[in-house]
């Protein structure tokens, strides 16, 4: 009987692992309502663009699409259209979940919620910010997370 106990005492001193540590939070609620703007293609999105704000990519990087690449601070990547705003950049799925109608503005994510963010040609979308930001904050991002430039 002595053993026995012993054994539970010893047993309850072990440490207990954290359930949290190999836990990745994603930046987007998995239960939120998600969606992609169906209208975006690859042709309104060509050319340059400034990261305003983000999460998963840095804030300030310079950003051209150029046909079916994207160069981000001077790194090219593979991109291709799968229609209805969704894209292939390399193998990494990307929603545009909104572009303003003067493609001046687009907020950018995917949808597992690895990455987000906000892109502009200007560097300073004013209004379509705040546009931006409550249409991400809709699809569940955490924009807490996100970083400005």
């Amino acid at each position: 009987m002595r053993a026995l106990v012993a054994a539970l005492f010893l047993a309850g001193c072990a440490a207990t692992p954290d359930p949290l540590t190999d836990v990745t939070i994603p930046l987007r609620n998995p239960t939120a309502p998600v969606a992609s703007q169906a209208d975006v293609t690859l042709d309104r999105l060509q050319g340059d663009w400034r990261v305003v704000s983000g999460s998963g990519i840095t804030p300030g990087a310079r950003l051209q699409i150029r046909g079916a690449q994207m160069v981000i601070d001077g790194v090219v990547l593979a991109l291709t259209d799968d229609g209805e705003g969704r894209l292939k950049l390399s193998d990494e799925t990307l929603w545009v979940h909104w572009l303003d109608i003067g493609n001046r503005t687009a907020a950018v994510g995917d949808p597992a919620g690895s990455r987000v963010w906000i892109m502009d040609r200007t560097g300073a979308p004013r209004e379509r910010l705040k546009a931006a930001r409550e249409i991400l904050d809709w699809y569940g991002y955490d924009l807490s997370r996100m970083e400005a430039a």
